[in-house]
């Protein structure tokens, strides 16, 4: 049991917990929740060890084994699949050990645990993660060092995931993934075996993964049994029944006074009005549920309603080379009042795809058609850097207005969500939340006709992201959303257009059918390279056999390694006597054996099937 008890945390002079304590049981499942900078993170790493609290205790049982997310994504020559694999200590080592072993009673040993620890199937249990997290089986080959940042932090994820520890600690994991690892992590999270905490803002992954919620507000932690939308219900209600209670004890408050006030004078009444003095002093103020007012969000509507469609594609290819478009066959329309939500895999051409939209690549063939005075604006996570560390929301603002009085500047910065003393802080001490919801007030600062957002709702806590999806329901442009957030995406989008297959096309079922498709593909034992927008099995393409080759070549060296450990155990099981001088010793052997050749087979098995593929994608 994770035990947390009277518990106050001090970060830098402020508290952000006060005197809290929660009772976490083996096999939970709990979303930890709360606004933005009140200290989730900072709970983690007490709980890691690396921070000392201020008072109270985080207790764990002993031989509890805590995983979370790097801090640094791994970067080296080393496969995916290697990494991965690797972060399993306990397997790497005993796996080590026995190719080095030569006594048959530790070669048991070595041989027994790691049927313990299901060590044989590790492979395909770690492709299986990284394919769920969007990697193929040609990437899984593939060195770290050749993926950007974001690709190798969900190398990390995979390994946190794999590890399978104890205590699962994440901090926001979507952030690092598209919808379609983000509805493969909600699916594995309700299925993780052991307890998890995670961190989040995604109300989907709250409400389909976890079974408890654990709630940090105003320094104090409140553990709620059932999903979000129960744990709403039970807060509204319990808001409510504070209110009643803070009103009960005013009133009570009040007449206490009123009576020391009428009688503290009247010295036959002085022992009395002590009395009531010493009540009022024992009366506990109840602490009433204050509401964080969300600041909403809002985007200026266009001067004109233009022509329909405000873009026509037909026939497009595009991309950043000639001879290799990243997409090719693009016919599309989109109209004034359009909500376009964008599916699909990273890597498959939704960059490219708005990049297009934006005007910002020019098609290499087709034909893309404008409406006349198009005004666009674009929102992408990556724009955040691009922000003026040293300037502050009114610096920004001005800029835009030039020589506008600056009454007019202040009251747009306070539109945006920077009134007072807010317009003046440098963009530099801003939280990655205000940093979003300034530039998107810049983005759409002159009223578009459409609006592009690409993964918006990072940074974002949940009340802001209901903000957010307000503000895009009541915008009467144009509307593209690329995102993970399967909430804003049923909230707000009208039609669903899936970029696969070098092409985009119409989706014509709802997001529960989409991921039903998605967790059917990626749940699949074999990971293949298959788009989401068909479940058609396809052949293997030619230039995948660099791929078949080393798998087959791996099976090769597995087999070589196992029938090796068999040939040990054998020559132990030979020795005189063995089964009646150490019976134990001699069934422990055996059982080894059994699991070995099991593990032969499944290797022969994956190399038949191997060389059948490469042989096919030759043929």
């Amino acid at each position: 049991m994770l035990s947390i008890t009277d518990l106050s945390i001090r970060l830098a002079g402020r508290l952000l917990i006060d005197q809290s304590s929660v009772q976490i049981t083996p096999g939970s499942r709990v979303g930890l929740v709360g606004r933005n900078g009140t200290g989730k993170s900072t709970l983690f790493k007490v709980i890691r060890g690396e921070l000392a609290a201020e008072h109270g205790s985080v207790t764990l049982p002993p031989r509890w084994r805590v995983g979370s997310l790097a801090q640094e994504a791994p970067n080296g020559p080393e496969s995916l699949i290697s990494v991965v694999l690797k972060a399993d200590l306990e397997r790497d080592a005993l796996l080590a050990e026995a190719e080095r072993a030569i006594d048959p009673h530790r070669i048991a040993e070595i041989q027994t645990r790691l049927v313990d620890i299901d060590a044989h199937s590790a492979p395909s249990r770690a492709a299986a993660i990284l394919s769920g997290l969007g990697f193929s089986a040609a990437d899984q080959e593939r060195p770290c060092a050749e993926f950007s940042g974001g690709w190798r932090m969900r190398v990390a994820l995979a390994a946190t995931l794999f590890a399978a520890p104890d205590l699962l600690l994440l901090d926001e994991p979507t952030n690092y993934l598209d919808l379609e690892g983000t509805l493969w992590l909600e699916d594995h999270l309700a299925h993780y075996p052991r307890t998890v905490i995670v961190i989040s803002h995604d109300r989907d992954l709250l409400e389909s993964s976890v079974d408890q919620i654990l709630h940090l507000e105003r320094g104090k932690l409140t553990l709620y049994k059932g999903t979000y939308s129960s744990f709403e219900e039970q807060r509204a209600a319990r808001e409510l029944l504070d209110a009643k209670q803070v009103k009960r004890q005013e009133a009570e408050r009040a007449r206490l006074q009123a009576f020391v006030d009428r009688f503290k004078a009247k010295a036959s009444k002085a022992r009395q009005a002590q009395s009531r003095v010493k009540m009022l002093e024992r009366l506990k103020p109840i602490t009433a549920l204050v509401t964080e007012d969300v600041r909403e969000i809002s985007f200026p509507a266009p001067e004109k309603i233009l022509s329909p469609p405000i873009i026509a594609a037909d026939n497009v290819s595009v991309g950043y080379d000639p001879a290799s478009p990243v997409l090719n066959r693009v016919t599309l329309r989109i109209d004034n009042d359009d909500r376009i939500a964008l599916l699909g895999a990273n890597g498959n051409g939704k960059s490219t795809l708005v990049k297009l939209l934006a005007g910002r690549l020019a098609p290499f063939s087709g034909r893309v058609t404008r409406a006349d005075k198009l005004s666009i604006a674009y929102f992408a996570q990556h724009q955040l850097d691009e922000l003026n560390e040293d300037a502050s929301a009114y610096d920004h603002v001005r800029k835009l207005m030039g020589d506008a009085p600056e009454a007019k500047v202040r009251a747009r910065a306070g539109a945006i969500g920077f009134s007072g003393k807010a317009a003046d802080t440098k963009a530099g001490k801003l939280s990655g939340g205000e940093k979003a919801r300034l530039l998107l007030g810049l983005a759409t600062f002159f009223g578009p006709n459409m609006i592009i957002l690409d993964e918006p709702t990072n940074h974002l806590d949940i009340d802001s992201r209901a903000a957010l999806a307000e503000a895009i329901n009541e915008f009467p442009g144009a509307v593209i959303m690329v995102s993970h957030d399967r909430y804003l995406i049923e909230a707000c989008a009208e039609r669903l257009w899936i970029v696969a297959d070098r092409t985009v096309t119409n989706y014509d079922g709802d997001l529960d059918e989409y991921r039903r498709l998605v967790l059917s593909t990626r749940n699949a034992d074999d990971p293949r390279e298959r788009s989401p927008a068909s479940e058609k099995p396809q052949r293997p393409r030619s230039d995948n056999r660099g791929s078949l080759k080393k798998r087959i070549a791996e099976a090769e060296a597995e087999i070589a390694r196992v029938s090796e450990i068999i040939s040990k155990i054998d020559t132990a099981l030979a020795l005189p006597d063995i089964f009646t001088r150490d019976p134990k010793q001699a069934a422990q052997l055996s059982k080894a054996r059994a699991n070995a050749a099991d593990a032969l087979a499944r290797a022969e098995e994956q190399w038949l099937e191997a060389s059948a593929q490469f042989d096919e994608a030759a043929g």
